[in-house]
């Protein structure tokens, strides 16, 4: 295990070609997103992430981070996590519909494997109590030995982060209703304890016996009163907002874009992580010089020099969903590809979304082709599809986990074969091999004669010349795909908010000749620049 100030650890310097020069023009994420937390008996913050598959400890007064399960390891998308009284650690596995135990030496192992969108989890008095993410969901106490479940509850409306109350029942967000219920342990009737919320994902007794619970779509973190119902607001923060902790008194939130903060007297916070990147997706620049990160359940705008903007989320009005390709179709105006398998116009400025094609499997990137068509892969199908007037066409079957897709200025299609070690050009309904021996190829785009490509497998940028065939490494050594050794663990879907997850590290050109990547590695997106 080893201490990090931020996420990529075993990133080594880039190193850029003659006449390039390279900027990050976000800093460098230290998480993979911050979902569930837990203090631990050493006063350490817990942290799950499900986009990382990542577990880590964190040091509330120096920031130090411990990575505890890294990705590639046996827990797989831990969303919620807590301790029992020997030190064992239970997360867990939203993608995975399971729950594992993490012993204090390492070993770990499936305590219970039948638990769809396995989410809110809490020990009390010797009873792990666990909870599913869905209508209808189940709340169940697990035999960590194995045995089978009980049954506390089943027809909870999307249950999430609970706590067991000094009164002994159950205290949890009954998510679709915007309602926070209690419950007997043994079972029974659930009760109603505060309604008309700014929907409640997490519900954690502080140490003087009132409720902590933060709000995903208002942003507020609320302290209400278990007896009444009563409510003040603690902080308003952002949309988003997933869990609580406390250390001692001290009271600590995460929000799933990867920040945690601590709440202060006064509505005041103190950054203990400061908020990130969960991946970043695909990048999208429009006619203004205005560039769109992609990065699954938010996207952002970003200007070089200027601070990112959020512009939409899962539960933002006209969001088109998970986000992961985009292309630029118009100012202000993007084409977007959902890990649902949709293809969608997308205004944020207008807060408005309008689907174009759905029901695909695993889509990845997108390109705008003349007279308006729009291209995009399939990567779960092994296609390139376009889609023009609400009329599909199939342009190439057959394809190793296609990626990336870009459109040349003489209208020709190209496609990335992440699992083909290839670039593409489609015609005729073949894929004509243009560049091969790569890696792992995802992002990329045709700049009049000049293909680059994004390989995730080799970390680096390639220039190929489609006049010539004289190809170039015009970065290495970049902060894309996973560590060296690791093989992530394949992230399925999230119920209705998400269907299967992966990587994509995107590429998209500025006017100006500027190569932006996204460094999903580290969780930034970099410029790189010719010097000239």
């Amino acid at each position: 295990m080893s201490v990090q100030s931020g996420r990529n650890t075993a990133a080594s310097p880039y190193r850029l070609a003659e006449g390039w020069r390279l900027e990050r023009l976000t800093p460098a994420s230290r998480l993979f997103g911050a979902n569930g937390l837990r203090t631990g008996a050493d006063g350490r913050i817990y942290v799950a992430q499900v986009s990382g598959s990542q577990i880590s400890a964190i040091d509330v007064d120096t920031g130090a981070i411990e990575t505890i399960s890294p990705m590639g390891g046996e827990i797989v998308a831990p969303d919620d996590l807590v301790f029992d009284d020997e030190g064992n650690l239970y997360a867990t596995e939203i993608t995975e519909g399971r729950v594992s135990m993490r012993a204090p030496n390492g070993t770990t192992r499936v305590i219970y494997g039948d638990i769809p969108l396995a989410n809110p989890i809490t020990f009390h008095q010797g009873r792990l109590i666990a909870g599913e993410l869905r209508m209808g969901g189940r709340i169940m106490e697990l035999d960590r030995n194995g045995g089978a479940p009980r049954v506390i509850f089943d027809q909870v409306p999307m249950a999430n982060a609970f706590d067991v109350g000094p009164d002994g029942k159950l205290y949890f967000p009954a998510q679709a209703a915007n309602e926070i219920w209690r419950i007997s342990l043994d079972g029974g009737e659930p009760e109603v304890v505060a309604k008309d919320l700014g929907v409640p994902d997490s519900v954690k007794f502080h140490p003087d016996g009132y409720i902590v619970s933060t709000q995903v779509h208002s942003g507020q973190v609320l302290r209400i009163d278990p007896r009444t119902g009563d409510r003040s607001v603690l902080a308003n923060l952002t949309q988003g907002l997933d869990n609580v902790t406390f250390v001692g008194k001290r009271s600590f939130v995460s929000n799933i874009s990867g920040y945690i903060v601590e709440i202060l007297d006064g509505g005041k916070t103190r950054d203990l992580v400061p908020d990130g990147f969960n991946w970043p997706l695909g990048l999208a620049i429009d006619e203004t010089g205005l560039i769109y990160v992609a990065d699954g359940p938010f996207s952002y705008t970003l200007r070089p020099g200027e601070e990112r903007k959020l512009i939409g989320m899962l539960f933002t009005p006209g969001y088109p969903g998970y986000a992961r390709g985009v292309a630029a179709a118009g100012p202000g105006e993007f084409i977007i590809t959902t890990a649902n398998g949709d293809v969608a116009r997308y205004w944020p400025g207008q807060a408005k979304s309008e689907m174009l094609a759905s029901g695909f499997n695993q889509l990845y990137g997108v390109a705008v082709a003349a007279k308006g068509g729009i291209v995009f892969a399939e990567q779960g199908g092994g296609r390139v599809l376009s889609v023009q007037s609400g009329n599909v066409e199939t342009l190439a079957t057959g394809l190793k986990l296609p990626s990336g897709v870009a459109v040349g200025p003489d209208g020709s299609c190209y496609v990335s074969e992440s699992a083909g070690g290839r670039v593409a050009k489609l015609s005729g309904g073949k894929a004509e091999t243009v560049l091969d021996g790569l890696q792992k190829p995802q992002g990329i785009l045709v700049r009049g004669k000049l293909l680059y490509v994004v390989d995730t497998g080799s970390k680096q940028l390639i220039e190929y010349d489609l006049a010539s065939g004289v190809r170039r490494s015009i970065a290495s050594e970049l902060p894309v795909g996973a560590p060296p050794g690791v093989t992530p663990k394949f992230l399925g879907p999230i119920g209705t908010l998400s269907g299967p997850m992966g990587p994509f590290a995107g590429i998209a050109a500025g006017a100006d000749g500027t190569l932006y990547v996204s460094a999903d590695a580290e969780g930034s997106v970099l410029a790189i620049r010719p010097a000239c």
